[in-house]
Protein backbone atom coordinates (compact mmCIF):
# COMPACT_ATOMS: atom_id res chain seq x y z
CA UNK A 1 0.00 0.00 0.00
CA UNK A 2 3.02 2.24 0.13
CA UNK A 3 2.56 3.23 3.77
CA UNK A 4 4.30 2.16 6.95
CA UNK A 5 1.34 1.28 9.12
CA UNK A 6 1.00 -2.19 10.53
CA UNK A 7 -2.64 -2.02 11.55
CA UNK A 8 -3.11 -3.38 15.07
CA UNK A 9 -4.91 -1.21 17.58
CA UNK A 10 -7.95 -1.30 19.78
CA UNK A 11 -10.61 0.67 21.51
CA UNK A 12 -11.86 0.16 25.01
CA UNK A 13 -14.89 1.67 26.61
CA UNK A 14 -16.15 -1.44 28.38
CA UNK A 15 -17.75 -1.44 31.78
CA UNK A 16 -15.14 -3.87 33.05
CA UNK A 17 -12.07 -2.05 31.83
CA UNK A 18 -13.31 1.43 32.68
CA UNK A 19 -11.01 2.97 30.10
CA UNK A 20 -11.58 5.14 27.07
CA UNK A 21 -12.02 4.71 23.36
CA UNK A 22 -9.08 4.60 20.98
CA UNK A 23 -8.69 3.72 17.32
CA UNK A 24 -5.05 2.69 17.14
CA UNK A 25 -2.47 1.98 14.50
CA UNK A 26 0.75 0.30 15.52
CA UNK A 27 4.00 1.44 13.91
CA UNK A 28 7.71 1.26 14.50
CA UNK A 29 9.32 4.23 16.21
CA UNK A 30 10.30 7.05 13.89
CA UNK A 31 13.89 8.14 13.67
CA UNK A 32 13.46 11.86 12.92
CA UNK A 33 13.07 13.15 16.46
CA UNK A 34 12.42 16.85 17.08
CA UNK A 35 15.18 18.91 18.79
CA UNK A 36 15.08 18.59 22.58
CA UNK A 37 14.51 21.66 24.82
CA UNK A 38 17.75 21.41 26.82
CA UNK A 39 16.98 24.15 29.36
CA UNK A 40 13.67 22.53 30.37
CA UNK A 41 15.28 19.08 30.54
CA UNK A 42 17.98 20.46 32.84
CA UNK A 43 15.22 21.81 35.08
CA UNK A 44 13.55 18.39 35.07
CA UNK A 45 16.86 16.77 36.06
CA UNK A 46 17.28 19.32 38.87
CA UNK A 47 13.81 18.55 40.27
CA UNK A 48 14.51 14.83 40.03
CA UNK A 49 17.77 15.31 41.93
CA UNK A 50 16.12 17.39 44.67
CA UNK A 51 13.41 14.79 45.20
CA UNK A 52 16.07 12.08 45.43
CA UNK A 53 18.14 14.00 47.96
CA UNK A 54 15.64 16.02 50.00
CA UNK A 55 12.35 14.11 50.08
CA UNK A 56 11.24 12.91 53.52
CA UNK A 57 11.83 9.26 52.65
CA UNK A 58 13.64 7.32 49.90
CA UNK A 59 11.87 7.19 46.56
CA UNK A 60 11.91 4.63 43.76
CA UNK A 61 13.81 6.19 40.82
CA UNK A 62 12.03 4.08 38.19
CA UNK A 63 8.62 4.96 39.59
CA UNK A 64 9.50 8.66 39.58
CA UNK A 65 10.45 8.53 35.90
CA UNK A 66 7.43 6.39 34.97
CA UNK A 67 5.05 8.73 36.79
CA UNK A 68 6.63 11.74 35.09
CA UNK A 69 6.21 10.16 31.65
CA UNK A 70 2.63 9.14 32.43
CA UNK A 71 1.78 12.65 33.59
CA UNK A 72 3.33 14.24 30.51
CA UNK A 73 1.42 11.96 28.15
CA UNK A 74 -1.92 12.07 29.98
CA UNK A 75 -1.87 15.88 29.89
CA UNK A 76 -2.27 15.76 26.09
CA UNK A 77 -5.75 14.26 25.66
CA UNK A 78 -7.87 11.45 27.15
CA UNK A 79 -6.60 8.80 24.73
CA UNK A 80 -2.83 9.21 24.76
CA UNK A 81 -1.22 6.87 27.28
CA UNK A 82 2.12 5.52 28.46
CA UNK A 83 2.10 1.72 28.75
CA UNK A 84 4.28 0.19 31.44
CA UNK A 85 4.87 -3.56 31.41
CA UNK A 86 1.53 -4.39 33.06
CA UNK A 87 -0.71 -2.05 31.07
CA UNK A 88 1.01 -2.97 27.78
CA UNK A 89 0.22 -6.64 28.46
CA UNK A 90 -3.43 -5.75 29.16
CA UNK A 91 -3.55 -3.66 25.98
CA UNK A 92 -2.33 -6.56 23.86
CA UNK A 93 -4.80 -8.92 25.52
CA UNK A 94 -7.63 -6.53 24.68
CA UNK A 95 -6.49 -6.30 21.06
CA UNK A 96 -6.42 -10.07 20.61
CA UNK A 97 -9.67 -10.72 22.44
CA UNK A 98 -7.78 -13.29 24.53
CA UNK A 99 -7.06 -13.41 28.24
CA UNK A 100 -6.39 -16.01 30.91
CA UNK A 101 -9.27 -16.48 33.31
CA UNK A 102 -12.42 -18.47 34.03
CA UNK A 103 -14.55 -17.28 31.12
CA UNK A 104 -17.60 -15.38 32.37
CA UNK A 105 -19.29 -12.11 31.50
CA UNK A 106 -20.12 -10.34 34.76
CA UNK A 107 -21.81 -7.34 36.27
CA UNK A 108 -22.45 -6.12 39.82
CA UNK A 109 -25.60 -6.56 41.86
CA UNK A 110 -26.09 -5.54 45.48
CA UNK A 111 -22.32 -5.35 46.01
CA UNK A 112 -21.73 -8.87 44.65
CA UNK A 113 -20.48 -10.11 41.28
CA UNK A 114 -23.30 -11.47 39.13
CA UNK A 115 -22.73 -13.89 36.25
CA UNK A 116 -24.35 -12.46 33.13
CA UNK A 117 -23.40 -15.52 31.12
CA UNK A 118 -20.56 -18.05 30.97
CA UNK A 119 -18.62 -17.99 27.70
CA UNK A 120 -19.46 -21.16 25.80
CA UNK A 121 -16.75 -23.81 26.15
CA UNK A 122 -14.90 -21.90 28.90
CA UNK A 123 -13.83 -23.41 32.27
CA UNK A 124 -16.76 -21.64 33.96
CA UNK A 125 -19.16 -23.07 31.38
CA UNK A 126 -17.83 -26.60 31.92
CA UNK A 127 -18.01 -26.11 35.71
CA UNK A 128 -21.74 -25.49 35.43
CA UNK A 129 -21.94 -21.78 36.29
CA UNK A 130 -25.25 -20.24 35.19
CA UNK A 131 -26.60 -16.82 34.30
CA UNK A 132 -27.78 -15.15 37.50
CA UNK A 133 -25.29 -16.91 39.80
CA UNK A 134 -23.82 -14.57 42.41
CA UNK A 135 -20.11 -14.82 43.30
CA UNK A 136 -19.67 -14.09 47.01
CA UNK A 137 -15.99 -15.02 47.46
CA UNK A 138 -12.94 -15.35 45.22
CA UNK A 139 -10.57 -17.74 46.98
CA UNK A 140 -10.47 -16.35 50.53
CA UNK A 141 -11.51 -12.81 49.61
CA UNK A 142 -15.09 -11.61 50.15
CA UNK A 143 -16.44 -9.98 47.00
CA UNK A 144 -18.56 -7.40 48.79
CA UNK A 145 -16.48 -4.24 48.93
CA UNK A 146 -14.43 -5.04 45.81
CA UNK A 147 -14.84 -3.02 42.63
CA UNK A 148 -15.70 -4.92 39.48
CA UNK A 149 -12.16 -4.36 38.18
CA UNK A 150 -10.67 -5.75 41.40
CA UNK A 151 -12.87 -8.82 41.14
CA UNK A 152 -11.82 -9.34 37.52
CA UNK A 153 -8.13 -9.13 38.44
CA UNK A 154 -8.56 -11.75 41.17
CA UNK A 155 -10.28 -14.16 38.79
CA UNK A 156 -7.62 -13.75 36.11
CA UNK A 157 -4.16 -15.26 36.51
CA UNK A 158 -1.70 -17.66 34.95
CA UNK A 159 -2.81 -20.64 32.83
CA UNK A 160 -3.42 -23.92 34.70
CA UNK A 161 -3.71 -22.20 38.09
CA UNK A 162 -6.78 -22.74 40.27
CA UNK A 163 -9.28 -20.27 41.66
CA UNK A 164 -12.11 -21.15 44.05
CA UNK A 165 -15.35 -19.22 43.51
CA UNK A 166 -18.08 -19.37 46.14
CA UNK A 167 -21.43 -19.26 44.35
CA UNK A 168 -24.86 -18.33 45.67
CA UNK A 169 -27.60 -19.66 43.41
CA UNK A 170 -30.87 -17.87 44.16
CA UNK A 171 -33.31 -20.30 42.60
CA UNK A 172 -31.81 -23.16 44.64
CA UNK A 173 -31.26 -21.02 47.76
CA UNK A 174 -27.81 -22.47 48.40
CA UNK A 175 -24.14 -21.52 48.42
CA UNK A 176 -21.38 -23.81 47.21
CA UNK A 177 -17.69 -23.59 46.16
CA UNK A 178 -16.54 -24.25 42.62
CA UNK A 179 -12.87 -24.89 41.81
CA UNK A 180 -11.96 -23.68 38.32
CA UNK A 181 -8.66 -24.08 36.47
CA UNK A 182 -7.81 -20.90 34.57
CA UNK A 183 -7.07 -21.10 30.87
CA UNK A 184 -6.82 -18.82 27.86
CA UNK A 185 -10.24 -17.45 26.95
CA UNK A 186 -11.16 -16.20 23.51
CA UNK A 187 -13.99 -13.70 23.71
CA UNK A 188 -16.79 -13.75 21.15
CA UNK A 189 -17.34 -10.29 19.69
CA UNK A 190 -20.02 -11.26 17.13
CA UNK A 191 -23.50 -12.63 17.80
CA UNK A 192 -26.38 -13.29 15.44
CA UNK A 193 -29.83 -14.79 15.22
CA UNK A 194 -32.88 -14.92 12.99
CA UNK A 195 -35.36 -12.66 14.76
CA UNK A 196 -38.18 -13.77 12.48
CA UNK A 197 -38.50 -15.37 9.03
CA UNK A 198 -36.59 -13.28 6.50
CA UNK A 199 -34.95 -10.93 9.01
CA UNK A 200 -31.68 -11.31 10.92
CA UNK A 201 -29.89 -9.50 13.75
CA UNK A 202 -26.09 -9.30 13.76
CA UNK A 203 -24.37 -7.74 16.77
CA UNK A 204 -20.74 -6.58 17.00
CA UNK A 205 -19.70 -5.83 20.58
CA UNK A 206 -16.08 -4.92 19.74
CA UNK A 207 -13.67 -4.98 16.79
CA UNK A 208 -10.94 -7.50 17.69
CA UNK A 209 -8.47 -9.69 15.79
CA UNK A 210 -11.03 -12.46 15.29
CA UNK A 211 -14.01 -10.19 14.61
CA UNK A 212 -13.84 -10.27 10.82
CA UNK A 213 -13.58 -14.07 10.65
CA UNK A 214 -16.43 -14.40 13.17
CA UNK A 215 -18.48 -11.82 11.25
CA UNK A 216 -18.06 -13.78 8.00
CA UNK A 217 -18.97 -17.05 9.73
CA UNK A 218 -22.12 -15.53 11.26
CA UNK A 219 -23.22 -14.04 7.91
CA UNK A 220 -22.72 -17.47 6.29
CA UNK A 221 -24.88 -19.04 9.03
CA UNK A 222 -27.60 -16.45 8.46
CA UNK A 223 -27.74 -17.12 4.73
CA UNK A 224 -27.74 -20.87 5.23
CA UNK A 225 -30.76 -20.46 7.50
CA UNK A 226 -32.43 -17.89 5.20
CA UNK A 227 -31.10 -17.79 1.61
CA UNK A 228 -33.74 -15.20 0.68
CA UNK A 229 -32.88 -12.75 3.44
CA UNK A 230 -35.17 -9.69 3.29
CA UNK A 231 -33.39 -7.47 5.78
CA UNK A 232 -30.48 -7.29 8.24
CA UNK A 233 -30.02 -5.26 11.43
CA UNK A 234 -26.35 -4.52 12.20
CA UNK A 235 -26.23 -3.73 15.92
CA UNK A 236 -23.34 -1.48 16.99
CA UNK A 237 -24.91 -0.18 20.21
CA UNK A 238 -22.38 0.15 23.04
CA UNK A 239 -19.65 -1.07 20.67
CA UNK A 240 -16.55 0.86 21.85
CA UNK A 241 -14.68 0.12 18.62
CA UNK A 242 -11.37 -1.66 18.22
CA UNK A 243 -9.12 -2.58 15.33
CA UNK A 244 -9.16 -0.18 12.41
CA UNK A 245 -8.66 -2.90 9.81
CA UNK A 246 -11.65 -4.81 11.23
CA UNK A 247 -13.82 -1.69 10.88
CA UNK A 248 -12.66 -1.26 7.28
CA UNK A 249 -13.41 -4.93 6.54
CA UNK A 250 -16.92 -4.86 8.01
CA UNK A 251 -17.66 -1.68 6.04
CA UNK A 252 -16.25 -3.26 2.87
CA UNK A 253 -18.53 -6.28 3.29
CA UNK A 254 -21.54 -4.06 2.51
CA UNK A 255 -19.99 -1.46 0.17
CA UNK A 256 -18.94 -1.47 -3.50
CA UNK A 257 -15.27 -2.29 -4.02
CA UNK A 258 -12.69 0.50 -3.77
CA UNK A 259 -14.96 3.22 -2.39
CA UNK A 260 -13.53 5.28 0.48
CA UNK A 261 -14.29 3.95 3.97
CA UNK A 262 -12.36 6.44 6.13
CA UNK A 263 -9.46 8.86 5.85
CA UNK A 264 -7.00 10.13 8.44
CA UNK A 265 -5.08 13.39 8.66
CA UNK A 266 -2.43 14.61 11.09
CA UNK A 267 0.86 16.44 11.42
CA UNK A 268 3.17 13.76 9.99
CA UNK A 269 3.02 12.25 6.49
CA UNK A 270 2.34 8.78 7.89
CA UNK A 271 -0.93 9.98 9.41
CA UNK A 272 -2.36 11.19 6.07
CA UNK A 273 -4.07 8.21 4.50
CA UNK A 274 -7.25 7.01 2.78
CA UNK A 275 -8.61 3.54 3.56
CA UNK A 276 -10.76 1.95 0.86
CA UNK A 277 -13.09 -1.02 0.58
CA UNK A 278 -10.44 -3.28 -0.93
CA UNK A 279 -8.57 -6.34 0.44
CA UNK A 280 -5.18 -4.66 0.72
CA UNK A 281 -6.60 -2.30 3.34
CA UNK A 282 -7.82 -4.99 5.74
CA UNK A 283 -6.57 -8.47 4.86
CA UNK A 284 -3.94 -10.30 6.92
CA UNK A 285 -1.65 -13.15 5.98
CA UNK A 286 -2.51 -12.70 2.31
CA UNK A 287 -6.09 -14.00 2.39
CA UNK A 288 -9.32 -12.05 1.93
CA UNK A 289 -11.87 -13.28 4.49
CA UNK A 290 -14.70 -11.45 2.72
CA UNK A 291 -14.43 -13.67 -0.38
CA UNK A 292 -16.59 -16.27 1.37
CA UNK A 293 -19.50 -13.88 1.83
CA UNK A 294 -22.62 -14.37 -0.29
CA UNK A 295 -22.98 -11.73 -3.01
CA UNK A 296 -26.41 -10.77 -1.65
CA UNK A 297 -24.79 -9.10 1.39
CA UNK A 298 -23.90 -6.15 -0.86
CA UNK A 299 -27.55 -5.32 -1.53
CA UNK A 300 -29.61 -6.69 1.38
CA UNK A 301 -31.70 -3.92 3.01
CA UNK A 302 -29.67 -2.80 6.03
CA UNK A 303 -30.34 -0.90 9.25
CA UNK A 304 -27.50 0.02 11.64
CA UNK A 305 -28.36 0.57 15.30
CA UNK A 306 -26.12 2.97 17.26
CA UNK A 307 -26.23 4.83 20.55
CA UNK A 308 -24.04 7.12 22.66
CA UNK A 309 -21.89 4.10 23.56
CA UNK A 310 -21.00 3.46 19.90
CA UNK A 311 -17.50 4.83 19.51
CA UNK A 312 -14.54 5.17 17.19
CA UNK A 313 -14.28 2.07 14.97
CA UNK A 314 -18.04 1.51 15.19
CA UNK A 315 -18.51 5.18 14.22
CA UNK A 316 -16.25 4.58 11.22
CA UNK A 317 -18.57 1.78 10.04
CA UNK A 318 -21.74 3.77 10.67
CA UNK A 319 -20.30 6.88 8.98
CA UNK A 320 -19.13 4.97 5.89
CA UNK A 321 -22.46 3.17 5.42
CA UNK A 322 -24.36 6.42 5.97
CA UNK A 323 -22.26 8.52 3.57
CA UNK A 324 -22.57 5.90 0.81
CA UNK A 325 -26.33 5.63 1.52
CA UNK A 326 -25.92 1.89 1.99
CA UNK A 327 -27.81 1.71 5.30
CA UNK A 328 -30.30 3.58 7.41
CA UNK A 329 -28.64 4.61 10.67
CA UNK A 330 -31.05 4.52 13.63
CA UNK A 331 -30.73 5.21 17.34
CA UNK A 332 -28.95 8.01 19.20
CA UNK A 333 -26.06 10.31 18.27
CA UNK A 334 -22.82 8.41 18.82
CA UNK A 335 -19.92 8.96 21.21
CA UNK A 336 -17.84 11.26 19.01
CA UNK A 337 -14.39 9.66 19.17
CA UNK A 338 -12.77 10.85 15.97
CA UNK A 339 -9.04 10.62 16.69
CA UNK A 340 -6.43 8.02 15.85
CA UNK A 341 -3.78 6.76 18.25
CA UNK A 342 -0.46 5.28 17.13
CA UNK A 343 1.29 2.75 19.36
CA UNK A 344 5.06 3.23 19.30
CA UNK A 345 7.11 0.59 21.14
CA UNK A 346 9.69 2.01 23.56
CA UNK A 347 11.17 -1.36 24.45
CA UNK A 348 10.13 -5.02 24.62
CA UNK A 349 7.55 -4.39 27.38
CA UNK A 350 6.67 -0.68 27.20
CA UNK A 351 5.10 1.58 24.61
CA UNK A 352 3.58 4.99 23.97
CA UNK A 353 0.04 5.32 22.62
CA UNK A 354 -0.18 8.82 21.21
CA UNK A 355 -2.86 10.66 19.24
CA UNK A 356 -1.48 11.25 15.75
CA UNK A 357 -4.50 12.03 13.55
CA UNK A 358 -8.17 12.79 13.25
CA UNK A 359 -10.29 10.55 11.07
CA UNK A 360 -12.96 11.58 8.59
CA UNK A 361 -15.96 9.88 7.00
CA UNK A 362 -15.99 9.41 3.19
CA UNK A 363 -17.75 12.76 2.68
CA UNK A 364 -15.06 14.52 4.72
CA UNK A 365 -16.99 14.90 7.98
CA UNK A 366 -15.08 14.87 11.23
CA UNK A 367 -17.04 13.32 14.07
CA UNK A 368 -14.61 14.39 16.81
CA UNK A 369 -16.58 15.52 19.89
CA UNK A 370 -19.75 15.37 17.76
CA UNK A 371 -20.51 11.82 16.66
CA UNK A 372 -22.60 10.29 13.90
CA UNK A 373 -26.12 11.71 13.74
CA UNK A 374 -28.63 8.92 12.98
CA UNK A 375 -30.97 9.20 10.02
CA UNK A 376 -33.77 8.23 12.40
CA UNK A 377 -33.61 9.10 16.11
CA UNK A 378 -34.94 6.36 18.38
CA UNK A 379 -35.51 6.27 22.12
CA UNK A 380 -34.09 3.32 24.04
CA UNK A 381 -37.51 2.19 25.27
CA UNK A 382 -41.13 2.97 24.54
CA UNK A 383 -40.99 5.14 27.67
CA UNK A 384 -38.16 7.25 26.26
CA UNK A 385 -34.41 7.62 26.77
CA UNK A 386 -34.43 7.24 30.52
CA UNK A 387 -30.69 7.07 31.26
CA UNK A 388 -28.90 7.94 28.00
CA UNK A 389 -27.82 11.30 29.40
CA UNK A 390 -25.67 9.50 31.98
CA UNK A 391 -23.42 7.98 29.33
CA UNK A 392 -20.09 9.71 28.85
CA UNK A 393 -19.35 11.17 25.43
CA UNK A 394 -16.11 12.39 23.92
CA UNK A 395 -17.23 15.99 24.48
CA UNK A 396 -17.62 15.26 28.21
CA UNK A 397 -14.00 14.16 28.63
CA UNK A 398 -11.39 16.47 30.11
CA UNK A 399 -8.81 17.73 27.57
CA UNK A 400 -10.59 16.16 24.59
CA UNK A 401 -9.50 17.33 21.14
CA UNK A 402 -11.70 19.91 19.48
CA UNK A 403 -13.18 18.92 16.14
CA UNK A 404 -11.20 21.69 14.45
CA UNK A 405 -14.36 23.30 13.14
CA UNK A 406 -15.93 25.20 16.01
CA UNK A 407 -15.59 26.12 19.64
CA UNK A 408 -17.38 23.78 22.01
CA UNK A 409 -19.49 24.80 24.97
CA UNK A 410 -21.31 23.00 27.73
CA UNK A 411 -24.87 22.05 26.75
CA UNK A 412 -27.24 23.30 29.49
CA UNK A 413 -30.00 20.97 28.25
CA UNK A 414 -27.72 17.95 28.66
CA UNK A 415 -26.69 19.05 32.16
CA UNK A 416 -30.37 19.26 33.08
CA UNK A 417 -31.08 15.86 31.47
CA UNK A 418 -28.22 14.29 33.45
CA UNK A 419 -29.64 15.65 36.71
CA UNK A 420 -33.09 14.29 35.88
CA UNK A 421 -31.66 10.90 34.89
CA UNK A 422 -29.71 10.68 38.15
CA UNK A 423 -32.90 11.30 40.12
CA UNK A 424 -34.71 8.68 38.06
CA UNK A 425 -31.87 6.20 38.59
CA UNK A 426 -32.05 6.78 42.35
CA UNK A 427 -35.78 6.03 42.27
CA UNK A 428 -35.23 2.92 40.11
CA UNK A 429 -32.61 1.58 42.54
CA UNK A 430 -35.34 1.20 45.17
CA UNK A 431 -37.22 -1.29 42.97
CA UNK A 432 -36.68 -5.08 43.16
CA UNK A 433 -33.72 -6.32 41.03
CA UNK A 434 -35.99 -7.96 38.44
CA UNK A 435 -37.65 -4.63 37.71
CA UNK A 436 -34.26 -2.89 37.36
CA UNK A 437 -32.93 -5.22 34.69
CA UNK A 438 -32.28 -3.28 31.45
CA UNK A 439 -33.66 -4.69 28.17
CA UNK A 440 -31.32 -7.19 26.55
CA UNK A 441 -29.97 -6.28 23.11
CA UNK A 442 -31.56 -8.64 20.60
CA UNK A 443 -34.21 -9.79 23.06
CA UNK A 444 -37.99 -9.78 22.75
CA UNK A 445 -38.22 -6.51 24.69
CA UNK A 446 -35.61 -4.70 22.57
CA UNK A 447 -37.65 -1.64 21.53
CA UNK A 448 -35.03 -0.25 19.13
CA UNK A 449 -34.63 -3.59 17.36
CA UNK A 450 -38.39 -3.70 16.81
CA UNK A 451 -38.27 -0.23 15.27
CA UNK A 452 -35.38 -1.32 13.00
CA UNK A 453 -37.50 -4.25 11.81
CA UNK A 454 -40.41 -1.88 11.17
CA UNK A 455 -38.07 0.26 9.06
CA UNK A 456 -36.97 -2.75 7.00
CA UNK A 457 -40.59 -3.81 6.45
CA UNK A 458 -41.78 -0.35 5.48
CA UNK A 459 -43.98 -0.07 8.57
CA UNK A 460 -44.38 3.02 10.79
CA UNK A 461 -41.44 3.69 13.12
CA UNK A 462 -41.84 5.24 16.58
CA UNK A 463 -39.42 8.15 16.19
CA UNK A 464 -38.05 9.92 19.26
CA UNK A 465 -39.95 13.09 20.11
CA UNK A 466 -37.27 14.42 22.43
CA UNK A 467 -33.88 13.74 20.79
CA UNK A 468 -32.31 16.41 18.60
CA UNK A 469 -28.94 16.67 16.89
CA UNK A 470 -26.12 17.96 19.08
CA UNK A 471 -25.06 20.97 17.01
CA UNK A 472 -21.78 22.84 17.40
CA UNK A 473 -22.29 26.48 18.40
CA UNK A 474 -20.77 29.08 16.06
CA UNK A 475 -17.36 30.50 16.85
CA UNK A 476 -17.23 33.83 18.63
CA UNK A 477 -15.91 36.65 16.47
Amino acid sequence: MGHKFKIAGWISLGALAGVLTTVSIQTVARGNMAPLPLEELQQFAAVFGLIKSDYVEPVDEKKLITDAISGMVSSLDPHSQYFDKKTFKEFREGTSGRFVGVGIEITQEDGLVKVVSPIEGSPAYRAGLKSGDLITRIDETAVRGLTLNEAVKRMRGEPKTKVILTIYRKDENRSFPVTIVREEIRTQSVKSKMVEPGYAWLRLSQFQERTVDDFVRKVEEIYRAEPQLKGLVLDLRNDPGGLLDAAVAVSAAFLPENVTVVSTNGQIDESKFVYKAAPEFYQRRGNDPLKRLPAAIKSVPLVVLVNEGSASASEIVAGALQDHKRAKIMGSQTFGKGSVQTVRPLGPDTALKITTARYYTPSGRTIQAKGIVPDVMLDETQDGNLFAALRMREADLEKHLSNGQSEEQKDPARVKARDEALKKLEEESKNPPKERKPPEFGGDTDFQLQQALNQLKGRPVVVSKTQTERKDPPKDN
